[in-house]
């Protein structure tokens, strides 16, 4: 039998197995696994394989841009990276304190996002693993295969994904890249009648939101040995909270806590954020790896996104939503919970959250406001807007010239703050059901069930530090090589 000594002296006696593509989430990635002659895993890593070079391109551009520019890098969130350089915006023009109409505007299209991208990836991406079982028939673990089995959660699940996008359509102009937050407040009011058209709808996306709590929570309880230990490891979590702890996607100060629950930080700033993060750079990704600074980059990973979240606060200001977080809470035992898997309940946590405010906001006067401009203030070099997007806690950091041109631009996406956490649940599920067996579709699919788990936005995720590698070959008709250039 071969050592893992003799093994790591000979690596072309591993066999390489790829999942490229990795199925069912957005943007483009890979997984490779190295395994020897007795198909034990050696080796496990998610490759982030397209590149991004927003960071680079918006260099140069008038900052009145960017809220618009940024969008591009996503069709599924743009409206995430929308607000979030918008709030950046907000510090550069002066602006502390928008118009209560023009903030609760961004609330509701924000909200409105949450639920559209939240119901897209639970009932399109992840409901047929989770309804058929991970290793099911292939040609029926799809979003067909669900409405053909379960026609009514197919239809909520559609239903309510459209309606997250007319809250979008309705306060930014677009259902995708829309123009309406801009630096200072909003350019788009709110008409009595598209208030009224999204009232009309609101109490049954409030209902189908709790009945897809009601739903993945079966799920779950119904095979606690699989869902509470598929891929669990223990880690930090992060994200912003709001006024008194609450659960808030749009505004609030950083939170972090241990992998027991325990503050590492709390109360900060997010104006400073350069002060508690790191980003660690490695040669197989264009992702980057964020970390805590005072944890240094082997322990200071975490968690973000609908598990941190609904974890890291103090309370959910929704009736329905919070009576979900202490059932989820009490399921848990108190403690912090840390299998992937809880993400999908979570995540419809937040779903019936995000119904609930929009519910709440439709009634608020405010929102048909016609003051949607705060006066500017001094003017600043430098700001910093985040935002919790659907995957978690998002970062847009930009300086200004005395021309109003962009000199710098750091982008730290939810998926990138997740990336270490995705890399350690795909190695444990390899470590766990790939060990040792022979590979099949089905297993394979078991490693990308873990990465689905935290609804990774693979595209927006993607940098690059200094030149893009890059390689060229020059073949004849037959195929043969003439000749190769190559870029490291």
């Amino acid at each position: 039998m071969t050592s893992q000594l003799e093994t790591a002296q000979h690596p072309e006696r591993l066999r390489r197995v790829a999942i490229d593509p990795v199925s069912r989430v957005e943007g483009h990635g890979k997984v490779t696994i190295l395994l020897d002659e007795q198909n034990k895993v050696h080796q496990v890593r998610l490759h982030i394989v397209e590149f991004r070079g927003f960071e680079k391109f918006i260099q140069g551009r008038p900052y009145w841009e960017v809220p618009v520019m940024v969008q591009r890098l996503c069709g599924i969130c743009p409206v995430s990276h929308h607000l979030a350089a918008s709030k950046a915006m907000d510090i550069i023009v002066g602006v502390k304190k928008l118009t209560p109409t023009a903030e609760k505007l961004r609330r509701l299209m924000h909200y409105g996002q949450m639920l559209q991208s939240h119901a897209l990836h639970f009932f399109h991406l992840s409901s047929p693993d989770l309804l058929f079982g991970f290793d099911s028939d292939v040609t029926r673990r799809n979003i067909v295969g669900v409405a053909m089995a379960h026609p009514e959660i197919a239809k909520q699940g559609v239903l309510l994904r459209k309606f997250g996008q007319e809250v979008i359509r309705i306060t930014s102009g677009k259902r995708i890249h829309g123009t309406s937050a801009v630096p200072g407040g909003m350019n788009k009011s709110l008409t009595i009648a598209e208030r009224d058209e999204l009232l009309k709808n609101i109490y049954q996306i409030v209902a189908w939101s709790r009945d897809a709590v009601h739903l993945i929570k079966k799920v779950h309880i119904q095979d606690p040995g699989l869902y509470n230990s598929f891929g669990t490891f223990r880690s930090n979590y992060m994200s912003i909270v709001g006024h008194n702890g609450d659960l808030d996607f749009y505004h609030g100060k950083l939170r972090a806590r241990d992998d027991n629950g325990k503050i590492i930080f709390d109360n900060v700033d997010y104006q400073h954020y350069d002060r508690y993060l790191e980003e660690e750079v490695k040669s197989w990704t264009y992702m980057k790896f964020p970390f805590i600074t005072s944890l240094g980059k082997d322990k200071g990973w975490y968690k973000v996104g609908p598990l941190a979240r609904v974890q890291n606060c103090n309370q959910i200001s929704t009736p329905f939503a919070e009576h979900e977080r202490k059932e989820f809470v009490d399921y848990a035992g108190g403690a912090p919970m840390h299998a992937p898997l809880a993400y999908h309940w979570t995540r419809m946590i937040e779903m019936l959250h995000a119904a609930e405010e929009i519910k709440n906001l439709l009634h608020d006067d405010d929102l048909l406001g016609n003051n949607l401009m705060a006066v500017p203030g001094e003017r600043q070099r430098e700001g910093v807007g985040v935002i919790e997007a659907p995957r978690g806690t998002l970062f847009h950091h930009y300086r200004v010239d005395e021309n109003d041109m962009v000199t710098m631009a750091n982008l730290i996406v939810s998926t990138t703050n997740n990336n270490q956490a995705m890399n350690e649940a795909v190695r444990n599920v390899a470590q766990r059901y790939l060990h040792g067996r022979e590979v099949t579709e089905g297993l394979l699919n078991h490693v990308e069930v873990a990465i689905r788990a935290f609804d990774p936005c693979l595209s927006c995720a993607t940098h690059a530090l200094g030149k893009m590698p890059l390689e060229v070959e020059l073949v004849d008709v037959e195929g043969q090589q003439v000749h190769a250039l190559s870029r490291s």
